[in-house]
């Protein structure tokens, strides 16, 4: 007559007979590690003006400790230190201001965008003004800094905010929209009456694409029959065709570009630092159409009130080539 094994306790999710119940078993648990936070390696500075206030400024990028986040110390005010993050944001017109308590950092976006682009999630900025400098108009000098200092893993898993439902924003015939992905990447149109924009359109893959390459040299750009207008208005008093590409109604008064499309790339580079102010990785599609500041800032907002739109993840660091600053891009004119 047959005999029936007797059933043994559960082992480590299978179940074990008294036919192998002298024999060893070994259990491993598979641990998949994360894709880590990062800062940079050591502390650099760069001198400059402001694009609006025109005022001198020395600023600092020095490393911070995990889960610090991006942070400005204005040291012309005793250290005091403002966050980068949506609840901060004060004015949005022609760039993006931070606001805490009276003390303000402005004109945020350029060093903002370069550190996404870069792959920094923890940084302290001191600055010794109220704006960050304009350098040449575009985030390149600001790669270069943070390549110059270097990058450096830490020990805490990278949280990205995964898209779950749509979000759109519209205003007039403006438009900006994020959708659920699992990359994060960005694609922009713009339309100027002007022969050398006229209609553009750009898409980028933050996770796998070229912003080093394709986005960070844009330049910030104006029109010089608006200028006296703005300068009327307390703006663009550091502005020159040393830091913006200055258009005349048919024209260029500082050629050459440095892309056929650098208008539209530049807008991208805008979108890339005011999402930034999430204060972490986005992991969806974000699509706009004659947006700027104000509408990039609104998306911010209105994403972070509704927590049923998104979740809180981390990324395994198997994945980490494909969510490098190592990228893939599209342009074309429409």
């Amino acid at each position: 007559m047959a005999t029936h094994s007797r059933l043994l306790a559960p082992l480590c999710g299978f179940f074990a007979t008294d036919d192998f119940a002298r024999q060893p078993l070994v259990c491993t648990v598979e641990r998949r590690l994360l894709i880590q936070e990062q800062t940079i390696r050591s502390a650099v500075e760069c001198h400059g003006v402001g694009l609006h206030s025109g005022a001198p400024v020395s600023l600092r990028i020095l490393p911070a400790p995990a889960k610090t986040g991006i942070v400005f110390r204005r040291t012309d005010l005793d250290g005091f230190e403002v966050e980068a993050v949506s609840r901060n944001v004060a004015r949005v017109s022609y760039a993006t201001s931070l606001m805490k308590k009276g003390v303000l950092i402005s004109t945020t976006e350029h060093l903002l965008s370069a550190l996404v682009g870069m792959g920094i999630d923890n940084a302290i900025i001191e600055l010794d003004n109220l704006e960050l400098p304009i350098l040449d108009g575009s985030a390149r000098p600001f790669v270069d800094l943070i390549r110059k200092a270097g990058v450096r893993k830490q020990r805490r898993p990278r949280t990205y905010i995964r898209i779950l439902h749509a979000l759109e924003v519209r205003e007039g015939g403006k438009f900006i929209a994020v959708y659920p992905s699992d990359t994060y990447s960005v694609s922009y149109k713009i339309d100027f009456a002007h022969p050398m924009i006229g209609r553009e359109a750009f898409t980028l893959d933050l996770t796998n694409g070229q912003y080093v390459s394709n986005i960070a040299p844009a330049r910030t750009f104006g029109f010089l029959h608006e200028a006296e207008a703005m300068r009327q208005q307390g703006l663009i008093r550091g502005a020159s065709s040393e830091n913006a590409l200055v258009l005349t109604r048919d024209g260029l008064v500082n050629p050459p570009l440095r892309f056929k499309d650098e208008f539209v790339r530049h807008k991208i580079l805008d979108l890339v630092g005011d999402l930034a102010l999430i204060g972490h990785r986005i992991l969806g599609n974000v699509v706009a159409d004659r947006a700027g500041h104000a509408m990039h800032t609104a998306l911010v907002s209105r994403l972070l009130r509704d927590t049923s739109l998104w979740e809180e993840t981390n990324l395994p660091e198997e994945n980490a080539a494909e969510y490098s600053p190592i990228e893939t891009a599209v342009a074309h004119r429409v």
